[in-house]
């Protein structure tokens, strides 16, 4: 079957088709939607993150000295900023549901993956939240290279891969402290090369790791000095990272790691490593090498210029002939469902404690991607297989049969929906069973359930 690229684009490079909106109408169109996925007015920045860590110090501090009122003070800060984190997804949510293309929201996610961080505590969750407005979604239509520095240098980033325990052996500061374990954490610099970067297997090894991880000290943050770039804990002389010497002057700099990042990113190991990932993301699990060849040469010409390989994916042939062959991811899902049904970010931000949890993040759980907490630097797994096991297939079901009812007066007229969410790529079988329904209700799961919806 033979799609048209409006049905194609919504589906397949953005949140799916709505009532409410008509789909991008060509190529350039959806590639006009990353320039609307920067920061909004709900922009998360370090420094307030940083107040936010600083009160709950103060309050953890003196709960420990004081009484009830101070125990019953930081209890309720800390609910509040565990209901941050599911505030957190309802605002990504919003902005998936009412992006009209879609693809640029699309992105901040594929790319706030690639770069992954997680909190590990209710302190750092603002700070997560800093990290996808001050890191991710600037660079989302820019050059790789940028948001390469922007991202492996954030504080959130620093703190994830503990790169704030991480001293030059030789430096001033583990010097004058002889006799404490003041060592090298090759965290940040095993996984700028291994998974942001060049790819495991690339042309690289353990010694240019180290000498990356060498050069990286001096990065510091923390919510007492803010983020700053400390000299003296800083690894002394060049540094030589896959044959080219940094750094070596009379005092270490941050622009040695601005240039080290640059020159990582320029190299045909990284085209080639994120090009894949990229189709990996949005056209199959297995996409061929001449899609993934020519986005990656398009890298090599132009040093990176992310919407010129956007650009190579969105016009490839196998955007279409690939159609179907990725499952939808339970973010991902959610956002289709809401949009598919006419739901709105104004509906969605409508919902408060305990609705919003129980209708945004308590769904990701069960459909087995808890929000904000990857269970290890490489992001979620894409696979198909990953995303339905016996236990989360069923909870996508019940959600299918559940969510519409929950967030609408009136249910649409199943055959009226089955159009409205699928258009033209329906399958047959689909199409015959939909009106077949013995309810409104059922009628509707079936297309939220279906093969047809969960994957694009």
């Amino acid at each position: 079957m033979s799609f048209g690229f409006p049905e194609l684009a919504a589906i397949r490079l953005g949140y799916g088709l709505s009532p409410l909106m008509p789909p991008p109408r060509d190529v350039e169109a959806v590639l006009s939607g990353p320039a609307n996925a920067g920061p909004d007015a709900q922009a998360m920045t370090t420094d307030e993150a940083r107040k936010i860590s600083l009160e709950l110090m103060r309050l953890s501090r003196a709960r420990k000295d004081g009484g009830d009122a101070d125990e019953k003070a930081f209890m309720e800060y800390n609910r509040d900023l565990g209901r941050l984190l599911v505030r957190d997804l309802r605002r990504r949510l919003v902005r998936a549901i009412d992006d009209p293309v879609g693809f640029g929201e699309r992105l901040v996610q594929f790319w706030a993956d690639h770069f992954t961080v997680s909190p590990g505590s209710a302190g750092n969750q603002a700070l997560t939240m800093a990290f996808v407005d001050e890191a991710i979604r600037p660079h989302v239509n820019g050059r790789f290279e940028d948001m390469f520095f922007a991202a492996d240098t954030h504080p959130m980033m620093l703190v994830y891969l503990n790169q704030n325990s991480s001293r030059g052996p030789n430096s001033p500061f583990a010097k004058r402290r002889a006799n404490r374990a003041l060592g090298l954490n090759e965290n940040l610099a095993r996984e700028a090369m291994e998974l942001h970067s060049l790819g495991v297997g690339a042309s690289y090894d353990q010694n240019d790791v180290r000498q990356l991880a060498e050069l990286l000290t001096g990065l510091t943050y923390s919510p007492q000095d803010g983020f700053a770039f400390r000299p003296n804990i800083a690894e002394p002389g060049a540094e030589t990272v896959l044959g080219k010497s940094y750094g070596g002057g009379r005092h270490p700099s941050i622009d040695d790691i601005r240039a080290v990042f640059r020159d990582l990113a320029r190299r045909p190991d990284t085209a080639q490593f994120v090009s894949r990932k990229l189709a990996v993301h949005f056209i199959s699990d297995n996409p061929s090498d001449d899609l993934v060849d020519a986005m990656a040469a398009t890298w090599r010409e132009t040093g990176g210029d992310l919407p010129q390989v956007y650009r190579v994916m969105v016009t490839h042939p196998e955007l279409e002939s690939a159609m179907r062959q990725k499952v939808r991811q339970p973010f991902d899902l959610l956002a289709a469902g809401y949009r598919a049904l006419g739901i709105t970010g104004k509906d969605l931000m409508a919902l408060d404690f305990p609705q919003l949890p129980a209708m945004t993040f308590d769904q990701m759980n069960r459909m087995g991607q808890p929000w904000s907490r990857q269970t290890g630097p490489d992001g979620w797994p894409e696979e198909a297989q990953a995303w339905i096991a016996p236990q989360m297939l069923a909870a996508r079901i019940t959600w299918s049969l559940q969510m519409p009812s929950k967030m609408l007066n009136t249910l649409p007229d199943p055959r009226a929906f089955l159009e409205t969410a699928l258009g033209s790529t329906r399958s047959e079988e689909l199409a015959w069973a939909v009106p077949k329904a013995e309810s409104q209700i059922e009628g509707v799961a079936l297309v939220l359930a279906s093969t047809d919806f969960n994957r694009r």
